[in-house]
Formats: structure tokens, C-alpha cells, sequence
């Protein structure tokens, strides 16, 4: 159970949520748990919308922010985005299963996305204090400085969302992927 409300209804959510929560139904088909915990601060859901809008356009394409994410949801131990960047990944990304596995062990199978999800854990674990060796190899592959830091802030958006279900224990209603 949730240690933080969580709205059982768009109608629950407060005022000023319901119409952010409207269109990530209208967008996904259903309002996940996570979005409905966040919608306890209308102004968190709207930053939160607002970032994961931006992201999904830009440079860095989306099969390797779903990489990033459960890279990060990995390293963070957060069961309840491994199991929604799972099925995302899976389902929307059109990852496999080895990638997946993969992703969440820190590296990939496609050599550009290795690039990016290695430079990504660096980060996280580093907490940013990144080696020269970390930019060098992520430029290497040909990240362009913009798709840095988008792979930054796929960092930081998915440590937010780690954080914030695990201080909420929100429910998780994805099919349960459990840690590696």
C-alpha cells in the first residue's frame, strides 16, 4: 500500500491535476500509479509532464531513454520503474529481452546505445563527477553535446521517478519485473 495517496480516480486527483492526468490518459490509455501519486502536487505532475514531453523531443532517441531507464531504475533499485520501463521497453521500444537484461546490468547490445547507457550509470553512480574517460567515451560513439545532456537529464527524470515511488511505495501496476 502507498504511503503517499493515491488518487483511486482521475475525479479523486486535485483540481488542478485532473486535466494533466486527463491527458496522460488520453496519451497512454490508462493513468499509472505513479502519475497518480505525483498528482498529490499539481505542480510536480505539470514539471514532471512538462520534462518527459520535452525529452520525447529530442535528440536522443526513445528506445535509448527506455534504455537509460532501466539502466537507472536498475542502480536505483526501484521495482516499480523496472517493471514499468520493462513493459514500456518491451511493448513500446521494442526492446528484447536480452537488451533488457542488458540495459539493466549497465551496458547494451547495440554499440551506440552501450555508449550512452554505460555514461549514464556513471553518472548515477558518480552522482555527476564524471572521469574525462566517461564524456570521452560517450563522444566517441557520437553523442552530440545536446544528446549529453538529454542523457543527463534521462538521468535525472528517472532518478526523480525512482525516488519518488519508493518514498511512496507506490503500487505497482505492471506486470512485476523483480531486481536482477
Amino acid at each position: 500500500m502507498s504511503r503517499i495517496p493515491t488518487p483511486v480516480s482521475i475525479e479523486a486527483a486535485p483540481a488542478a491535476s485532473q486535466p494533466l492526468l486527463q491527458g496522460v490518459k488520453q496519451q497512454l490509455g490508462s493513468v499509472p500509479n505513479l502519475f497518480r501519486v505525483v498528482a498529490n502536487s499539481p505542480a510536480a505532475l505539470e514539471g514532471y509532464l512538462g520534462l518527459f514531453g520535452a525529452l520525447g523531443k529530442g535528440a536522443l532517441p526513445g528506445d535509448t531513454g527506455e534504455r537509460i531507464a532501466l539502466a537507472v531504475a536498475e542502480v536505483n533499485g526501484c521495482q516499480y520503474c523496472l517493471s514499468a520501463h520493462t513493459y514500456l521497453g518491451k511493448n513500446l521500444a521494442k526492446l528484447d529481452d536480452a537488451e533488457m537484461i542488458a540495459n539493466r546490468k549497465g551496458k547494451s547490445n547495440d554499440a551506440k546505445a552501450d555508449a550512452a547507457v554505460r555514461f549514464a550509470v556513471a553518472v548515477v553512480l558518480q552522482r555527476g563527477h564524471i572521469e574525462d574517460a566517461d564524456l570521452q567515451a560517450v563522444k566517441a560513439a557520437g553523442y552530440s553535446d545536446a544528446q549529453i545532456v538529454e542523457i543527463v537529464l534521462h538521468v535525472a527524470l528517472n532518478t526523480w521517478t525512482n525516488y519518488i515511488n519508493e518514498v511512496a511505495k507506490t503500487e505497482i501496476d505492471f506486470p512485476l519485473a523483480a531486481p536482477l
